[in-house]
């Protein structure tokens, strides 16, 4: 029986210049994410919500340098690695995987 799924949104892998897009979804115990093209090699990912260290938000890239969109976040895990999604709404993202209440 899977989690109950507490926030779903489409969004995009980055990792440099390589970018992959799929779903990112949030449950109780997990964040998961699907790319519609596994061939890219970003993904699937599957974290546990207490393997995260931090969140916060971050600059999408564009050529994996250059700022180009604030609408991004960044999860890092206790071991070091980190990983960027690109996605709509990332403050009310950052807020649910920091466990802060989101608005009705």
């Amino acid at each position: 029986m899977s989690a109950s799924i507490l926030k779903s949104a489409n969004a995009t892998a980055q990792c440099g210049v390589a970018r992959a897009d799929g779903e990112l979804v949030l449950t109780e115990t997990e964040l998961q994410f699907s790319p519609f093209n596994e061939t890219f090699g970003l993904g699937p990912y599957t974290f546990s919500r207490s393997s995260i260290a931090t969140v916060q938000s971050t600059s999408a890239k564009g050529g994996g340098v250059i700022p180009l969109l604030s609408e991004a976040i960044k999860i890092t895990l206790i071991n070091g690695q980190a990983y960027e999604f690109i996605l709509a709404n990332p403050q009310q993202w950052l807020d649910s995987l920091r466990g802060q209440p989101q608005p009705s």
